[in-house]
């Protein structure tokens, strides 16, 4: 029998474990702590985010690449700022080989054998290693911009794990590029930014707020760091993607240099960014309801579902023709439909599994409505009760209709969500009760803040909350800090975040 799902506003943390358990999406892999296995849904799922991304990478004029996994530690060294941010999340690889050992009661025990003479982080994010080999690829500005795109895994040494969104191994992509000069690499930082908010908005339907990190939550070796940020169903902060102006930092700790136009040798100006499996996690925090998972159509592994109920062979030889019928006009529409012809399953098990995966659509068909030539469809986004039937002749439009409208209401239903859990706070009472909304769902904050990194500090230490992003789009408004009084040039979004 299946296993219930928590409702959100009882337990939303195990709300959200219970609906990527029921939607077979991953589990933790108990004998590598800290890691998780992807299942078959769950990786479909990314693969399609990957697909849709890649192909916009690529239309950017960017290449993909790989480097390797191991960086020597002593690359990690060249670039202050950034060991300091990763040193504590660091793996690090300090043999090689092994041997069998046999003790005089034949227990076999297994002994590491020879030490490396330099040791190898297995790496957090590859802007070390990759700046090594840029300063062999580039020599003039003839080589410039060099645009490179990495899809790969990475390791951080994870205290506090959870699926999808902090596990100690993840999967992501890493974009890295090289520019003559810092207006150009300014330029890559924001379109790239630009490429990740539209992806989530248009494919992901998930809603987010452009802004700039403050110097206390930046990138560990950029000048400035940029991000997305979306609100979950908990009024929780999601940082959904980031967009890093490295400035020279990186060109000069690796000795990345070009002969400008001029015949000047000059530094690169670099940028890095990027997006991991952790986008999966904000997808299911975004829609899913107390059902389990809810999907929007463009990542959605499989669009529609077709339960097939019959009593008798001579009914079920006929519903399973109008079956085929309606699976190929969806396919021919270009949607990925499931025939679930399963003879072991009731219709009702039926449902219920395709509900848990998320799927958009699921379509009954019986010797009813094949009589009647038509067919009972059920939205995934609305009530599990309302049904609607529908014509078999033309049923392909109406599916891409369906498909459409799905997509669009999500993100219509988030925006709104969002719109409803974000408020102005002018005062540091207002601030602190703004945060904790109802005391169930929290609450994304505007309020005035000084700029130092003191005031942040303090705020985060006594509310958990942290400023998320000082986004582009603001009202303008000048003001006075919430904590300390002092001047502010503009609202910041305060938050408590995964």
């Amino acid at each position: 029998m299946a296993e219930s799902i928590t409702t959100r506003a009882k337990d939303f943390a195990q709300w959200y474990q219970d609906v990527i358990r029921q939607g077979d999406l991953a589990e933790n892999a108990e004998v590598v702590r800290g890691c998780m296995v992807i299942k078959p849904h769950g990786y479909a799922i990314w693969e399609k985010i990957q697909a849709d991304l890649d192909r916009r990478f690529k239309a950017t004029g960017h290449k993909n690449a790989y480097f390797p996994l191991l960086i020597p530690k002593s690359f990690l060294a060249k670039e202050a700022q950034h060991v300091d941010g990763f040193a504590m999340e660091c793996a690090v690889v300090t043999h090689s080989g092994l041997r069998a050992v046999k003790d005089a009661s034949g227990k076999v025990s297994i002994e590491v054998k020879n030490k490396l003479e330099e040791e190898y982080v297995i790496r957090p994010t590859s802007e070390t290693i990759i700046g090594h080999f840029f300063a062999k690829w580039i020599q003039s500005y003839r080589n410039l911009p060099l645009l490179i795109n990495q899809w790969a895994n990475v390791m951080r040494w994870e205290m506090r794990t959870r699926l999808f969104l902090r596990t100690t191994e993840f999967l992501w992509q890493e974009g890295h590029t090289a520019h003559a000069d810092h207006e150009d690499s300014l330029r890559e930082v924001h379109r790239m930014l630009d490429v990740y908010a539209d992806f989530a908005e248009n494919v992901m339907a998930m809603p987010v707020i452009r802004g700039k990190k403050t110097n206390s939550e930046k990138f560990a070796g950029a000048l400035d760091s940029f991000c997305i940020e979306a609100m979950m169903q908990d009024g929780k902060a999601l940082q959904a993607g980031t967009s890093h102006d490295l400035g020279q930092n990186f060109g000069r700790a690796f000795d990345v240099k070009f002969q400008s136009k001029e015949g000047r040798e000059e530094f690169v100006w670099q940028t890095s960014w990027g997006v991991s499996t952790r986008l999966v996690g904000g997808l299911i925090m975004t829609h899913s309801d107390d059902a389990g998972l809810v999907l929007p159509p463009k990542l959605a592994p499989i669009h529609v579902a077709i339960v097939p109920i019959f009593k008798s062979d001579d009914d079920k030889a006929r519903v399973l023709e109008a079956c085929v019928k309606v699976r190929d006009a969806a396919v021919a529409v270009g949607l990925v439909c499931e025939l679930d012809d399963r003879d072991d399953m009731r219709p009702g098990s039926k449902h219920y599994e395709w509900e848990q995966k998320g799927v958009p659509v699921r379509i009954e068909l019986g010797p009813r409505d094949v009589d009647g030539g038509v067919c009972v469809v059920k939205r995934r986004d609305r009530d599990p009760k309302e049904k609607t039937s529908v014509a078999i002749e033309g049923i392909g439009a109406v599916l891409t209709g369906l498909m459409d409208e799905i997509q669009k209401g999500l993100y219509e239903r988030a925006l709104a969500f969002r719109k409803a859990h974000t408020v102005r706070a002018d005062t540091y009472d207002e601030l602190k009760t703004a945060l904790d909304g109802d005391g169930k769902i929290g609450n994304f904050v505007l309020a005035h803040w000084d700029g130092t990194a003191e005031t942040e500090a303090k705020i985060k230490e006594e509310t958990k909350a942290t400023i998320r992003c000082i986004p582009f789009e603001h009202d303008g408004e000048t003001g006075v800090c919430v904590l300390t009084g002092k001047p502010s040039a503009q609202r910041v979004i305060f938050a408590r975040a995964y």
